[in-house]
């Protein structure tokens, strides 16, 4: 395959008008009837599974009821108390795979009650009203938490503890507060700037302090923290990516997907974004599925996904599979990348990756010994996220495959410190169930800091 051609990664690929319609929102909202239709469809199961397969058991019969009945201030009010961040759960949730998957209608009409959507229905009616504040934070207890990391496990952790009366401070390194809420999903599913409307709700209730600009970096400062305050959350999440490790990878053209993806979602205006004509994602979770429609929604010609197992072993599920494709993108299999071969018009450019045909031998992954090579003049890499920091070990804490690792609770093998979300060890890397560690950690916290 010819690679000589000069590398085209351009802006402006589309007509201005183009852009707002193409990344409107993904799905959107129900109107009153249709969520009213929708909810009647509940059966109201007794011990209901739904409820069950959510990781923070948001009470999913009772909240439905109260959509049927009208009162979308209440139904809000029942997915609040479990879930603070239920708006944008029910945006980003694989509820495909969770509540809507066990859910009865799924297994008597092969198609589940819209949870997800009847989930945002409520949620966006409560934060549009008048009054959207529905947490009143109790007696101040004198009790101060530290919590560093703004995402979702470590807002879920300070709203949950705030509202019982204690004092917190979020230490975050980003400008804006939110985590992979605010920088790692796809523009399309969370439009009209949600996530930081979100995180002024959280706000609102009050007793939570934000300082921005702060990274943990040093052992001294862990243990100012632990020092200064009565208990310490971490929920950091995972900042850096994993790398490909393959001769041509720092060549222009190539980059983290994760950061593709934050750039995107800062840009005030998306025709300003420079996207390739043609663009290899390498990676099979929901970080490349974004990332790969999104170049293509921004004008890319042609858009691989390429993953190194079958199509049963990708971390994104088949809805988002199929959302990639119904998009444009084209998705390959068993192919493992060996090389980013350089361009032959201009050498610092990426223009094309070799890949090594896969199979499986008692359960190894082999190559075949055949390869082939996607020209390309942009490379997304979505191979995984790690924690990364040496500091963590140097102050004591008990990793496990390179995250924090944990009892039940979060409370890690150091006194007074929990840890939750993506950096926690053995989860489950979403969105949801990073709010449930936050939640499971502040009471946890709360516990301990009234027994001090």
């Amino acid at each position: 395959m010819s690679l000589s051609l000069a590398p085209d990664v351009r802006s402006g690929r589309l007509a201005a008008a183009d852009y707002a319609q193409r990344f409107a929102d993904a799905a959107p909202r129900l109107t009153r009837p249709q969520a009213v239709l929708e909810a009647e469809r509940c059966l109201y199961c007794f011990d209901a599974p739904c409820a069950t397969a959510c990781p923070t058991h948001i009470d999913v019969p009772s909240f439905i009821r109260r959509i049927a009945d009208g009162n979308l201030r209440g139904s809000a009010k029942t997915i609040l108390e479990a879930n603070p961040l239920g708006g944008m759960c029910a945006r980003v949730c694989p509820t495909e795979n969770l509540c809507e998957a066990v859910c009865v209608r799924h297994t008597q009409e092969d198609r589940p009650v819209a949870i997800g959507r009847l989930q945002r229905h409520a949620v966006d009616a409560l934060l549009d009203s008048a009054q959207p504040q529905i947490f009143k934070r109790a007696s101040r207890t004198g009790k101060k938490v530290a919590v560093v990391g703004a995402g979702p496990a470590g807002l879920t952790c300070a709203h949950t503890l705030a509202a019982q009366g204690h004092d917190v401070v979020i230490f975050d390194a980003r400008p804006k507060a939110g985590g992979l809420n605010e920088y790692g999903l796809a523009s399309y599913k969370t439009p009209n700037n949600f996530a930081q409307a979100e995180v002024q709700w959280l706000l609102g209730v009050g007793g939570i302090e934000l300082r921005q600009g702060w990274r943990l970096s040093t052992v001294e400062q862990l243990n100012a923290l632990r020092q200064d305050f009565d208990a310490l959350f971490l929920g950091m999440g995972l900042p850096n990516t994993h790398q490909l490790g393959v001769p041509g990878e720092n060549l222009l053209g190539v980059q983290d997907a994760v950061d593709f993806i934050a750039t995107l979602r800062q840009a005030e205006d998306l025709a300003s974004l420079p996207v390739g004509r043609q663009v290899v994602v390498i990676g099979g979770g929901m970080t490349a599925v974004d990332a790969a429609v999104q170049t293509k929604l921004l004008g890319a010609q042609d858009v691989h996904m390429v993953y190194r197992r079958g199509p049963e072993a990708m971390s994104a599920s088949r809805a988002e599979q199929e959302w990639a494709q119904t998009h444009g993108v084209t998705i390959h299999h068993w192919l493992a990348p060996i090389e980013v071969v350089a361009n032959s018009v201009d050498p610092q450019w990426a223009g094309g990756v070799r890949f090594a045909h896969q199979t499986l031998v008692n359960g190894q992954l082999l190559p075949t010994g055949e390869t082939m090579v996607f020209e390309t003049d942009m490379v997304l890499k979505a191979i995984g996220q790690k924690l990364g920091n040496p500091l963590l070990a140097q102050a004591g804490l008990t990793l496990q495959a390179g995250r924090i690792a944990t009892d039940a609770d979060g409370l890690t093998n150091l006194p007074g410190v929990w840890a939750g979300g993506d950096c926690r060890a053995g989860g489950l890397d979403l969105t949801v169930e990073a709010v449930a560690h936050g939640k499971q950690a502040a009471q946890a916290i709360h516990t301990h800091l009234m027994n001090l």
